[in-house]
């Protein structure tokens, strides 16, 4: 049978309340007592009740996680992130997978505020109007990790995309190329459409090269979109010589599509991609890269979730860290 507070209080001769405060780490009880309800629960095995503790202190110690697929490499190390802080704080978390659809997204957050969680850390591509509705009247404290808010309200963590993607695509035009393509995942989704294709246009102007349309090829976040649209660019009368890629693995099918045309890299292409996943080693000639610091976004982003939850003096609910890039071997020296 399940072991209760009262079974604790009656083999320790003490009160249930007495019990309740060493459990909850109340300073306001005598060693003596301490040490023998502790003994007590140890033998007895005694496991404080969640949901019953929640209802007294009105806190779960539950945190949601939505992000866009649990399966992705890319996603799982922002949950590692936000896990690693949840467990410092004594927090656990639910973890839901969204499939970056708005209605799904919608009806987890729903579903995570019906199970009474105290705050909740959000991934999504692309926080539409809807989403951005339902964060500002939540009752608890929702962050969003690598996922911009356009109207600046919402708490997020992120690095700044469009500096990012701006000194990639100049590390291309300085290595001499006029013809640089831009391969993405969706435009719609905000940091695509917003803020790497604007860098990567903006840099061009800068550089006095007018924007070819032919160069930028926008479908899907996968390998294979990838290898199809190289194929695709290759073909063209002035084909590019240097492509800057959203993620590793466009880059990856931009690299491999190449080498299947017999092409070198980077002495024939350059490939510059947006992401420093664990793929980016993997590949040969390793992928010179844009570090995307999800984990460092998944670990701030939990612990300005518990300030805002523990209702701490929070400076700046809207956190840009550093970025960089990783020089490897797609580009040359």
């Amino acid at each position: 049978m399940t072991v209760t507070i009262y079974d604790v209080a009656r083999e320790a001769n003490v009160s249930m309340a007495t019990v309740s405060r060493v459990v909850n780490g109340n300073q306001n009880v005598k060693p003596a007592t301490r040490k023998k309800v502790l003994d007590v629960i140890e033998r007895l095995e005694y496991r404080p009740n969640a949901v019953a503790r929640g209802l007294a202190s009105k806190k779960t110690t539950t945190v949601g996680v939505i992000i866009p697929d649990i399966s992705n490499n890319l996603y799982a190390e922002l949950a590692r992130g936000i896990e690693d802080i949840a467990t410092m704080y004594r927090y656990n978390i639910i973890l839901s997978n969204s499939d970056q659809n708005e209605e799904k997204e919608l009806a987890l957050l729903d579903t995570m505020l019906g199970k009474q969680v105290d705050g909740i850390v959000m991934m999504s591509d692309k926080v539409t109007s809807k989403i951005h509705q339902t964060i500002m009247q939540s009752p608890v404290p929702i962050v969003l990790a690598g996922s911009v808010d356009e109207e600046d309200e919402v708490p997020s963590v992120n690095i700044d995309y469009f500096q990012a993607a701006y000194e990639a695509v100049q590390l291309l035009l300085k290595n001499g190329h006029t013809r640089i393509a831009f391969v993405s995942g969706p435009l719609q989704y905000t940091i695509n459409g917003g803020y790497k294709l604007t860098a990567y246009k903006k840099a061009l102007q800068d550089a006095g090269i007018t924007v070819d349309e032919s160069l930028i090829v926008a479908d899907e976040d996968s390998y294979d979109d990838g290898i199809s649209a190289c194929e695709a660019l290759m073909i063209l009368d002035n084909p590019p010589t240097a492509y800057f890629a959203g993620s590793d693995e466009l880059a990856i099918g931009v690299i491999h599509a190449a080498q299947d045309a017999n092409k070198n890299v980077p002495d024939d292409l350059e490939v510059i991609s947006f992401e420093n996943s664990k793929l980016a080693r993997m590949v040969r000639p390793q992928l010179t890269s844009v570090v995307l610091p999800l984990y460092d976004i998944g670990a701030v982003a939990m612990r300005l979730l518990t300030k805002l939850m523990n209702k701490e003096n929070v400076e700046e609910q809207v956190v840009i860290l550093p970025h960089h890039m990783e020089i490897r071997q797609s580009v040359k020296a």
